[in-house]
């Protein structure tokens, strides 16, 4: 393994303290953070650690000084735009400095989730039925489109705006959720059939040549009935909702054969469709009949220890500190300009 210098991007404020000693780093809000750079520090690597905010420049002083190989990114916004992520890799490829995760392309297409929808469905991968509501408009339901409908906001990932209510069955229904995604999320919204079934999730890594991980599955075990067994903000961020109501994650059992290497592909595919490379999650919705329904394709998803990513990864043969290494082979070898 070639010690690198790498320069790894947070925002600032999700920068580790110095010295943990003592600090309940499993609950900081910097655990990711702290999970990648101590993991690379500890496997050799010279890291780099800068704190970004509203400036750019600071990724300029900080080359000039150390001249790094490549830069970690684990910045999920800018200016708290979650959409402007892809700028600051532009950014990095302006700068010819090679990055860990996905390329800027991939990020557009893959957070617009309509956008997405369109490509996967010209490429014959199975996606729910769907339309948009930009804001400023009323909703007014497809005759297409039948109830249960999932309202969710076109572009916030991470479950952001995601609730038990989400999922509507009247006019009336519909037309409040997406009122609340248009007001209190100030984005468009997308509307499209709710997809009764089991809630999986495939990690994908590489470039041109790409691997998927196990099929991961988000287990509903004490849920009450007459909830929906989605993944709701709730559901995803808080440890106390997740104890009460059993909800956990594991490998997926998949009692029909092949049905695990059928979601792998479905997995790679997608992600080859929406140009993502470096690595990436994919939300996929297997319904009572067997069928698979690519929801989201996520790239850079949540990489700290312990989380599904790497779990799954682990439960394939990669440790954590293999994974974080594979991911910064995949920045080095990326070239933003092919034909360069």
């Amino acid at each position: 393994m070639k010690k690198l210098r790498v320069l790894a991007l947070l925002h600032d404020y999700l920068v580790p303290p110095d010295n943990v000693r003592g600090v309940d780093v499993v609950n900081a809000r910097w655990k990711t953070e702290y999970d990648v750079t101590n993991t690379l520090a500890t496997m050799g690597h010279d890291v780099y650690s800068v704190g970004l905010d509203a400036e750019l420049g600071v990724i300029t002083e900080t080359m000039a000084e150390v001249k790094p190989h490549l830069a970690f990114n684990l910045m999920e916004a800018f200016h708290e735009i979650g959409t402007f992520d892809q700028n600051v890799v532009s950014h990095l490829e302006l700068l010819r400095l090679r990055y860990t995760g996905c390329n800027p392309r991939g990020m557009i297409l893959s957070r617009d989730k309509a956008l997405a929808k369109k490509i996967l469905a010209y490429d014959g991968l199975p996606v729910p039925p769907f339309a948009i509501v930009p804001m400023g408009r009323p909703a007014r339901r497809p005759s297409p489109l039948t109830y249960p409908l999932i309202v969710k906001s076109l572009t916030q990932d991470a479950s952001f705006g995601i609730a038990q209510a989400s999922v509507v069955t009247t006019d009336a229904k519909l037309r409040e959720r997406v009122d609340y995604v248009h007001d209190g999320l100030r984005t468009d919204a997308i509307v499209e059939k709710y997809i009764e079934g089991r809630e999986l999730y495939v990690g994908v890594i590489g470039n041109d040549r790409v691997r998927a991980f196990p099929v991961w599955e988000m287990k509903f075990t004490h849920m009450p009935e007459g909830l929906h067994r989605i993944a709701t903000a709730r559901v995803k961020w808080s440890a106390s909702y997740q104890a009460k109501h059993g909800i956990r994650c594991g490998k997926a059992r998949l009692p029909q054969r092949g049905m695990a290497e059928h979601l792998q592909h479905v997995a790679t595919r997608t992600f080859r469709a929406l140009q993502m490379n470096g690595y990436g999650r994919i939300d996929i919705r297997l319904d009572a009949d067997g069928q698979p329904w690519v929801l989201e394709a996520n790239a850079n998803p949540q990489l700290a220890y312990g989380e599904d990513f790497a779990e799954s990864a682990q439960h394939d043969g990669v440790s954590y500190d293999a994974l974080l290494q594979r991911i910064l082979d995949a920045g080095m070898r990326w070239t933003a300009d092919k034909s360069g």
